[in-house]
């Protein structure tokens, strides 16, 4: 007997994991989200089997219900479905990024004989909405767990098994807990590369050519800076508390940067970036975290018309699909360089093959 999922929000992530949980399981998906236009996509694309009106019908007989919502929407909604007529037995998680606040709010639900674990796959992409949905999407990705101290081990295994189409790794952590990693390797920053810009943008109010300067490196470096506005006010206001600290300790940092520099200490500012420099070469290089990586690749090419249509028809010949593609730098008479932006680490290893076969110098910085 086919048993019934229900997601709301049919974005990326939750189209994502329907398409993983279809993948594994022998179901029946329902879908709802706010807006007509996700809805029937999503059953255009066959990401869900029914499209439900409101909540309060998609819940009914569901045995796994998943908010893949803004957080703040999140913490409402758990509430909400606690008035519902929900399946003894079901089972309620999310996807937000922030966990604290949710699984308190969520508490109540377990008056109604069901049992929310809180959720957070570690994993996305620069591309949104459910026509972006890939079951693959998780792979390999951290995928975290944060059911309070006495939920059912059995229960936890469960939800494991409805999510095991994701190939994602589980890692089961408290609410605090995961608040506290996520805002210092994710949420934290956010904040940081948002500052950078807005400092630029002061800059450019005094000097204009700032902004020129700013297109290549420093663009890149502060991507993040351009997420959704709405999905990180309601962020930094949910993990508040993990913010103000990490807002602190960035703070006595800076100062001891400042007093490096007033001092004209070489051999402490040499020390400091060496030690960063170690730390950062050390971290696991293809592995999904946090934050969403960028598959670059960089490709030699010379100054002749045609040259980036070649480049891209290549790609095209082998089904490779870019994200972006940039000119860095093309001056008259020397070969310029082309950055080209994949989708995976797959996908840029496949198109390096076929470039450097078409004679074309490539490199990954």
């Amino acid at each position: 007997m086919k048993r019934t999922v229900l997601i709301v929000g049919l974005g990326l992530i939750g189209g994502s994991i329907a398409l993983a949980i279809r993948k594994e399981h022998n179901v029946h998906i329902r879908g709802f989200d706010i807006s007509e236009e996700q809805l029937k996509m999503a059953l255009s694309l066959k990401v869900i089997d029914e499209a439900t009106s409101s909540i309060k019908e998609g819940v009914v007989g569901a045995d796994l219900i998943i908010f893949a919502t803004p957080v703040l929407k999140t913490e409402q909604l758990v509430q909400e479905i606690a008035r519902f007529d929900l399946k003894a037995g079901a089972i309620v998680t999310d996807v937000g990024s922030t966990k604290k606040r949710i699984v308190e709010q969520a508490s109540c639900l377990s008056e109604k004989g069901v049992t929310f674990i809180g959720g957070h796959p570690m994993a996305g992409s620069h591309k949104s909405g459910v026509e972006a949905a890939r079951s693959h999407l998780f792979e390999n990705a951290f995928y975290i767990l944060t059911p309070i101290e006495d939920t059912d081990v059995r229960v936890i295994i469960q939800l494991q098994n409805w999510l095991k189409g994701t190939k994602a790794t589980f890692i089961e952590l408290t609410p605090n807990q995961h608040d506290r990693l996520a805002g210092a390797i994710s949420h934290f920053p956010h904040v940081i590369a948002a500052s950078l810009v807005h400092q630029i943008a002061k800059i450019e109010d005094e000097d204009p050519l700032v902004s020129r300067l700013a297109a290549g490196g420093f663009r890149d470096i502060t991507r993040i800076a351009s997420a959704s506005p709405t999905m990180w006010r309601d962020i930094l206001l949910h993990n508040k508390e993990s913010l103000l600290r990490l807002l602190d300790s960035w703070t006595k940092e800076m100062a001891s940067v400042k007093t490096l520099i007033e001092e004209e200490s070489a051999e402490a500012i040499y020390t400091y970036f060496q030690e960063a420099k170690d730390f950062r070469d050390g971290l696991p290089v293809r592995k999904k975290g946090a934050i969403p990586s960028f598959y670059d690749l960089f490709v030699d090419v010379p100054d002749h018309p045609g040259v980036i249509s070649d480049v891209t028809g290549i790609l095209a010949q082998y089904q490779i699909s870019l994200t972006n593609i940039r000119i860095l730098e093309t001056r008259e008479d020397i070969m310029g360089v082309l950055r080209l932006s994949f989708r995976s680490e797959e996908d840029r290893e496949r198109a390096q093959v076929h470039l450097q076969q078409q004679m074309y110098d490539t490199y990954i910085l």
